[in-house]
């Protein structure tokens, strides 16, 4: 069975935001999986997906802090400067992380660690909506 779907992101502050349960309802269908892989795939260059830890909500502030720090939007030597200054700084983020996640799918359900969640890194002050599209196929059983 393959199924793919773009599913809309509504807009969200600079940050790190946890978005598994938006993924796992755009995709029904992955209950029907005995199984298989969901390929997620942001279509932005300014924000990017990663896996971690998804009950503490210091974790997502800590991933901002070291993000902001390591790649400053203050640091003099940016040439790409007409979309505003978070604008390059979003870009090098965004490389850093990856615009894309490969997840198993076993029993019907994406099967992440007890402790791990599937992140928008939003590395914009004002991104605006994101779209990603979920692609994902297996075994039905």
């Amino acid at each position: 069975m393959w199924i793919q779907r773009e599913i809309a992101l509504p807009p969200r502050p600079r940050g790190f935001h946890l978005i598994t349960r938006e993924v796992v309802e755009a995709l029904p269908e992955l209950r029907d999986l005995r199984v298989g892989l969901c390929h997620l795939f942001l279509r932005h260059t300014s924000a990017s997906l990663t896996i971690n830890e998804n009950a503490s909500p210091d974790v997502r502030a800590d991933f901002e802090t070291w993000f902001d720090t390591v790649v400053p939007e203050d640091f003099g030597g940016w040439t790409h400067t007409l979309e505003g200054p978070d604008d390059m700084p979003a870009h090098i983020k965004a490389s850093l992380l990856g615009p894309s996640l490969s997840l198993p799918v076993s029993g019907g359900r994406l099967a992440l660690g007890t402790w791990q969640g599937v992140y928008l890194c939003e590395h914009r002050d004002r991104g605006g909506p994101r779209s990603l599209l979920a692609t994902a196929w297996g075994e039905s059983g």
